[in-house]
């Protein structure tokens, strides 16, 4: 993607892309969003789960949801996502820092009205959360669709940002007397925990033993 005025990166521009590979590769890694948008003269930024399919997001919720029903209108909306990789502890306490991995993206939302293309993109936000999950489950009704606010988002400009490696010291301040290096932060999926009106003899499934969200990374 082709910088432009909007993800033009203008403080420490060495670590930002636009390559579209690196964007999807932190945004397949994550599941959570912050979408930012302006209504009725005040600003809002909503947490959301999404799911990607090549330059498009999906969001869904509650028909009722404010959030949904704002963005549908058309209104211009961006999207940030960030993966936190740990704490970059200087000798300084202004030379602080984080590594971390991150994708602000702008666009356009649309709803999603077709009840295939709606079950599609569920389908879509399940698998991006727990690959396997959706063939398990029973499949949304028609009741539970008209309840539910589906959303395609356009990915029409987007940039990552990304630091990893140590501090980086004045010179003067790598002989003092304090502990500097990183604290790593990965986020690690637990033993599952199972539901206490669960049949008996139904065994964890292989692909939530398997999920993706504890996977480290090198700092």
């Amino acid at each position: 993607m082709k910088p432009t005025k909007r993800t033009k990166l203008r403080r420490l521009p060495r670590r930002g892309s636009h390559d579209a590979e690196t964007i999807n590769t932190i945004l397949d890694a994550g599941f959570l969003a912050h979408v930012g948008f302006c209504a009725y003269g005040q600003p809002y930024v909503i947490p959301t789960l999404y799911g990607r399919d090549g330059e498009k997001l999906y969001l869904h919720g509650s028909a009722a949801s404010r959030l949904l029903g704002t963005l549908e209108t058309g209104i211009a909306s961006c999207i940030n996502v960030t993966l936190m990789d740990g704490l970059v502890l200087a000798r300084s306490a202004f030379h602080h820092s984080m590594n971390y991995r991150s994708v602000v993206a702008f666009g356009i939302a649309h709803r999603i009205d077709d009840p295939a293309e709606k079950t599609r993109a569920l389908r879509v936000i399940s698998e991006h959360l727990i690959a396997g999950r959706w063939d398990d489950v029973r499949n949304p009704s028609e009741k539970e669709l008209k309840a539910t606010a589906v959303l395609e988002f356009l990915i029409e400009e987007a940039s990552a940002k990304i630091r990893t490696g140590a501090p980086v010291d004045d010179e003067e301040d790598y002989g003092l007397p304090v502990w500097a290096g990183i604290l790593p932060l990965t986020l690690e999926a637990k033993q599952p925990i199972p539901d206490s009106r669960l049949e008996h003899g139904i065994k964890v499934p292989d692909y939530l033993l398997r999920s993706r969200h504890h996977q480290p990374r090198s700092l």
